[in-house]
């Protein structure tokens, strides 16, 4: 492998990080906030949004003012999409746990130390949760998928994201501290899925499984989120089950041989 730097490496990284970032919700997100959470300078910020206006990549909504994505995003998503013909795959479940639970269902992707929620369905309660939607980012070991994820990876990889926890949390370490953040991937090895007490956001609960690629590692799962009084310790098991037994159809379909209750250690 070369070890010369790669030119202009370093702004390939900062546009990449400010797509992220407006690309957390359609909404899109202001310049002043995008200064702040992509820690670059106000010019720099104002140059490079130029920059992915020009070329398509980026809008500013007219009416907020906010930075959003463009249509060259659409059109190359669109092409991506041939290669990961996930909404194929992974919709049908969905729908399934959305009619049989009553609950939203979200399909998510791990992404290095991320999750990223791709999909969504509307379950038929009329009162949910909207932590979860397309396009939102959490860290490995936050909210239930990622969870999930975390719990069947290998042991040293685990490590690695708790031994520099604060960091890799950020904003969210309050309240999943590495001490409870072990006890629920020791949880979740256990029980095969994952359960969010409302950590993310009070009140809103969460319960995921892992989906495992051909290798047997977790790169993908499946969620589910609603109010608390819906995940009650006597509703759990249910749910857990309905879960990973979705999952298991998923990773069946990708020709991946993962189970998360026969890989807990």
């Amino acid at each position: 492998m070369a070890t010369t730097p790669v030119q202009g490496a370093q702004v390939v990284t900062r546009i990449a990080g400010l797509l992220r970032l407006v690309g957390r919700s359609a909404e899109g997100m202001p310049l002043q906030l995008l200064v702040r959470e992509s820690g670059l300078t106000r010019p720099t910020v104002h140059r490079l949004l130029a920059s992915l206006a020009a070329e398509g990549l980026l809008d500013q909504d007219p009416v907020t003012g906010n930075w959003v994505l463009g249509p060259e995003v659409l059109l190359m998503g669109s092409v991506a999409s041939a290669r990961f013909p996930m909404e194929d795959i992974a919709r049908p479940s969905l729908r399934r746990l959305a009619q049989a639970t009553g609950e939203s269902a979200f399909f998510s992707i791990r992404r290095g130390a991320e999750t990223v929620c791709l999909l969504r369905e509307e379950g038929s309660f009329p009162v949910r949760s909207f932590v979860l939607h397309e396009g939102v980012r959490f860290p490995l070991g936050v909210a239930s998928a990622g969870t999930a994820i975390l719990a069947f990876l290998p042991k040293n990889e685990q490590e690695e994201l708790l031994a520099c926890w604060s960091e890799h949390a950020g904003s969210f370490a309050t309240n999943h501290t590495p001490e409870l953040v072990r006890a629920n991937l020791g949880r979740t090895r256990l029980a095969g899925y994952s359960v969010n007490p409302g950590l993310v956001l009070e009140g809103s609960w969460g319960m995921g499984a892992a989906v495992f690629d051909r290798t047997g590692k977790p790169a993908w799962a499946l969620s589910l989120t609603g109010i608390e009084p819906r995940f009650k310790p006597e509703r759990q098991e249910e749910l857990g089950g309905l879960l990973m037994a979705e999952a298991h159809r998923i990773t069946q379909q990708l020709g991946g041989g993962g189970d998360g209750r026969r890989r807990t250690r």
